[in-house]
C-alpha cells in the first residue's frame, strides 16, 4: 500500500512583491506629470537654446569627484574587514552599483551589488576568509556614515538659513546639530567601552558576523570620527555644488542658503522606496522648497531634470563591468 504524497505550495508572493516595481513607475509618471504641469513652457523654450553646457560639465566632474571620495571611504572600510583588493576594483564596483540604482527606487539594490560582487571577488582570490555577511556589514557602515554626513549638513543648512521657515528654526537646526554630534560620540564610546563593546559583538555573531569590529571602528571609532563626518559632509556638499551648477547652466541664480536646505531635503526623502532614482519627487521637492526663495519652478524643475540626466551618464563608467559580468 503506497503512502499518500504530500505537495508543499509555495507561499505566493506578495502583492506589493508583484506589483511594488509598476506603482514605484506609476509614483514617478505621475510626479513627473505633476512638475511638468507646473511648468511655464515659455520659460522653459526660452531657456533651453541658451542651457550653459560648461557648467553640466563643470556638474559631471563634480560628481566624478564625490563618487570617488564615496569609493575611498567604502574601500578604507572594507580593507578594515578583509577584503584586500585595490582602489581601482572598489571604484569599478561603486560606479557599477550606482548605475544599478538609477533603475531602482531606492539604493538597496546597488548596495547589494557591491556587498555580493565584492565578496565574489575574493571567493575567487587566494584568501576568501570574510564572510558575504561581513562584506554586507563594510556597505552598511558606509551607508551609515553617508546618512551621517546628510543629516549633519541638513541641521548646518536649517542653523543657517532657517528663518525662512519661521524665527525659531534656526535655533532648532543649531539643537539638532548638538544631538547629532552628541550621538556620534556616543556611539563612538559606546564601541570603546567593553561592556557594550561585547553586547555588540553577541549581536553581532547573532547576525552570523564575524569579527565586525574593525570595520566598525574604521567608520565610527575614536581615531577616525571627526575625519569620517568631514568626509561625509563633504561629499554631500558636492552634491550640493553639482546641483547648483545645473541651476547656473539655465542661468538661476539660486542662494547657497537656499540649497543648504533644499539638497539635504531631497537626500532624505530620496530615501524613500516611492519613485524610481527619485526621478518625479526630486523635481516636485525642490521645486517647492527653492520657490521658498523665490526660485522660478519651471527653471528649477529644467535644471532638475538635468541634475538627473547627469547623475545618470556619470555612472556609465560602470556599464562596462555589468555587461562583461553579465
Amino acid at each position: 500500500m503506497t503512502s499518500p504524497q504530500f505537495s508543499i505550495e509555495e507561499p505566493k508572493p506578495s502583492f506589493w512583491k508583484r506589483y511594488g516595481f509598476i506603482i514605484r513607475i506609476l509614483i514617478s509618471v505621475i510626479l513627473l506629470g505633476r512638475a511638468i504641469r507646473a511648468i511655464d513652457w515659455i520659460r522653459v523654450q526660452e531657456a533651453i537654446p541658451s542651457i550653459d553646457w560648461k557648467w553640466l560639465i563643470l556638474c559631471l566632474i563634480i560628481l566624478w569627484m564625490s563618487y570617488s571620495m564615496c569609493s575611498s571611504r567604502w574601500s578604507h572600510i572594507m580593507q578594515a574587514t578583509g577584503f584586500k583588493k585595490s582602489g581601482w576594483d572598489y571604484l569599478r564596483l561603486y560606479f557599477s552599483g550606482g548605475l544599478i540604482n538609477q533603475g531602482l527606487p531606492t539604493t538597496l539594490g546597488g548596495d547589494s551589488y557591491r556587498a555580493i560582487a565584492a565578496h565574489q571577488q575574493m571567493q575567487n582570490s587566494e584568501s576568501h576568509s570574510v564572510s558575504l555577511q561581513q562584506s554586507f556589514l563594510g556597505v552598511l557602515l558606509d551607508r551609515s556614515m553617508g546618512l551621517a554626513g546628510l543629516c549633519l549638513l541638513g541641521a548646518l543648512g536649517i542653523a543657517v538659513s532657517g528663518d525662512v521657515l519661521g524665527a525659531w528654526v534656526p535655533n532648532m537646526g543649531l539643537l539638532l546639530l548638538f544631538i547629532m554630534l552628541l550621538g556620534a560620540v556616543g556611539i563612538a564610546i559606546f564601541l570603546r567601552w567593553e561592556p557594550s563593546q561585547k553586547i555588540y559583538l553577541l549581536l553581532m555573531r547573532r547576525l552570523k558576523i564575524h569579527q565586525p569590529l574593525p570595520a566598525t571602528l574604521a567608520t565610527w571609532g575614536f581615531s577616525v570620527l571627526w575625519w569620517q563626518l568631514l568626509v561625509a559632509v563633504l561629499i554631500h556638499c558636492f552634491a550640493l555644488a553639482a546641483f547648483w551648477t545645473c541651476l547656473k547652466a539655465c542661468h538661476v541664480d539660486a542662494p547657497i542658503e537656499a540649497l543648504l536646505i533644499g539638497i539635504p531635503a531631497l537626500g532624505l526623502l530620496m530615501l524613500l522606496p516611492i519613485s524610481i532614482s527619485g526621478w518625479g519627487l526630486r523635481e516636485t521637492s525642490l521645486a517647492s522648497i527653492l520657490g521658498l526663495w523665490g526660485l522660478d519652478p519651471s527653471l528649477v524643475i529644467l535644471s532638475s531634470i538635468l541634475y538627473g540626466l547627469t547623475i545618470l551618464i556619470s555612472f556609465l563608467p560602470g556599464l562596462p563591468r555589468l555587461i562583461h559580468k553579465g
